[in-house]
């Protein structure tokens, strides 16, 4: 436990000091079979945020309907809650993402915030676990996917700021960790779906489709 964990922490220490290099082929099937029970790396919060997935969905659909219901339409399964297919790890490699902030904490924001697309990547990590980064933008998630069942891998990670070139260690500052569900939402389409993220909205949602 203590030498996953370990290896958890400094690849997000240390992943932010260079993109990734390219990798094209996805990731082995039985190399994620093997991949660490992610509930043993989660702390306490990010395991309550990851439980309480569904009450995060609706609470955050019922402030941003009212003021942007056209928008979340126009958006397809990418904000239907059960859309989840079989297969949630995406193929390694580059990959254009957005985010969506849903609901608001408090009285400040609109409920709905839609961003324009940024630079992602999958690549294989030590052990097996496939890891994201998002690249380019202001918030940029950084961690590691592990699959939970057919439709979902669950998502540790943590978030970088501005001009920051190093991640923070999982769990050494709970503003900066990010827990969600990656789950494949079309052919060539995925969202992974943070509840209850530190700052501003009550669910985010990273869409990413393959860069070509």
């Amino acid at each position: 436990m203590r030498r996953i964990a370990g290896a958890l922490l400094l690849c997000l220490a240390g992943c932010g000091a260079r993109p990734p290099a390219a990798i094209t082929a996805p990731p082995p099937p039985e190399a994620l079979a093997a991949a660490p029970d992610w509930r043993r790396l989660a702390t306490p919060a990010d395991r309550d945020r990851l439980r309480r997935w569904y009450e995060a969905w609706t609470q955050a659909l019922a402030q941003a309907r009212p003021v942007a219901a056209a928008d979340l339409a126009a958006q397809g399964a990418l904000f239907t809650i059960d859309a989840a297919l079989d297969d949630p790890v995406p193929p390694a490699g580059a990959y254009r993402c957005r985010t969506f902030k849903l609901g608001r904490k408090g009285k400040a924001g609109t409920g709905f915030t839609a961003y324009g697309w940024f630079d992602c990547r999958i690549t294989v990590a030590a052990g097996g676990a496939a890891q994201l980064v998002k690249l380019t933008g202001s918030q940029r998630q950084v961690g590691l996917l592990y699959r939970a069942d057919p439709t979902r891998a669950a998502f540790l990670g943590t978030l970088m700021l501005g001009d920051e070139s190093r991640a923070y260690g999982y769990g050494a500052d709970a503003t900066r960790d990010v827990a969600g569900w990656m789950e494949r939402i079309g052919p060539r389409r995925w969202r992974l779906v943070m509840p209850y993220p530190a700052f501003e909205s009550m669910l985010d949602v990273l869409e990413l489709v393959p860069a070509e």
